[in-house]
């Protein structure tokens, strides 16, 4: 077996089946143009004004380690620099976080394929991630594969659940992208609208668009709605200033230039004591966007640590924290030859 599963005997037992164990990966290098904007500036100062998660002088210390490197050549010392150098930071290796390793495929044919992907198991590299992804492991799994290996076509967050597309050729893969993403455009003309969910109008490329539905668990007690009942939720999301990332997305301020378009139909399905259980469709794909949308209506998800009443950022949260339920439910989407196909991941507990 590989390194992403072998581990610590005492450390991967104690984990549930089908789980990775924490295990460094191989490190990784981010490279950074100097833009001219930035000409004159030392290289700690530019690093700590772009990547506002580290001081200045946790970047001195990984420039004394010599991690950094200026237009190929290792640097030890602070310089001042020049528009269009390149710097690179080696990051050395660092732990990644157990994750769930297992999934169940809900639809394969050999191109396409849909899995049931678990919560708190990232999709692409990001956040701290590199090895512990579905990318990673569906490169490992189907490296060998003759049709290609199947890589994902959208995100879920990583403690979203449920279905998450996968294909095996670019051009299915494309396809299914402009399916799965729908223009600023369409939706200010008002395109998706009314009950049980809606559609955008169409999409990049002619391909028609697809239907996604998601549950959720909210904060009890927040919607004035009887069961059953829905409510369109319209907010733009955009980018706001958050310690320690720097910005973050949340709900925009009005007339923020910036702001996305987003359109979400939210359904009422129980109400309880715990926790109201709702079914959200969405029409765009923006970043976090049902957290922010029942969030922005006073509702948040429940045990959600980041975005509260209002739709705003909490400044201790961080995007990549759980304690929230949210499941990518149901899908409908059209194939490249016309025909449709429509998929439903498990039922959860809790979520109906």
């Amino acid at each position: 077996m590989g390194w992403w599963t072998d581990g610590p005997p005492s450390l991967a037992l104690s984990l549930p089946p089908g789980w990775l164990p924490s295990r460094p990966n191989d490190g990784w290098a981010y490279r950074d143009r100097i833009p001219p904007a930035a000409a004159g500036l030392g290289v700690v100062a530019f690093y700590a004004g772009r990547y506002g998660h580290s001081s200045a002088a946790a970047w001195e210390r990984r420039l004394a380690a010599g991690e950094i490197s200026r237009n190929g050549l290792p640097l030890r010392a602070d310089a001042v620099l020049a528009g269009g150098e390149r710097l690179v930071w080696r990051r050395p290796p660092w732990p990644e976080p157990a994750v769930p390793a297992h999934w169940t495929v809900i639809h394969d044919d050999g191109d396409l394929l849909v899995i049931d992907k678990p919560s708190g198991l990232p999709v692409l590299p990001a956040g701290g991630f590199l090895e512990h992804t579905v990318l990673r492991l569906l490169e490992r799994r189907h490296g060998d594969d003759p049709a290609g290996v199947p890589r994902p076509v959208h995100r879920l967050g990583r403690f979203t659940s449920g279905l998450l597309v996968c294909a095996r050729r670019p051009a299915t893969r494309a396809w299914l992208s402009a399916q799965l993403r729908e223009s600023t455009g369409s939706l200010a003309s008002g395109a998706g609208g009314g009950g049980g969910g809606g559609e955008a109008g169409g999409v990049a490329g002619g391909a028609p668009p697809c239907r996604k539905l998601y549950r959720a668990l909210l904060v009890p007690g927040r919607l004035v709605l009887a069961p059953g009942d829905s409510l369109a939720i319209t907010t733009p999301i955009g980018r706001r200033p958050h310690p320690p990332l720097g910005e973050i997305w949340c709900a925009a301020d009005a007339g923020d230039p910036g702001a996305l378009a987003a359109r979400s139909q939210l359904t009422l399905l129980a109400t309880g004591h715990g926790a109201d259980l709702v079914e959200v469709a969405i029409v765009s794909g923006r970043p976090h966007q049902i957290r922010i949308h029942c969030a922005a209506i006073g509702a948040p998800l429940l045990g959600d640590p980041l975005y509260g009443p209002g739709g705003r950022a909490r400044p201790g949260g961080l995007p990549g924290e759980g304690g929230y339920r949210l499941q990518a439910r149901w899908l409908r989407l059209h194939r490249p030859e016309g025909s449709m196909l429509e998929l439903e991941a498990p039922a959860v507990e809790g979520l109906g």
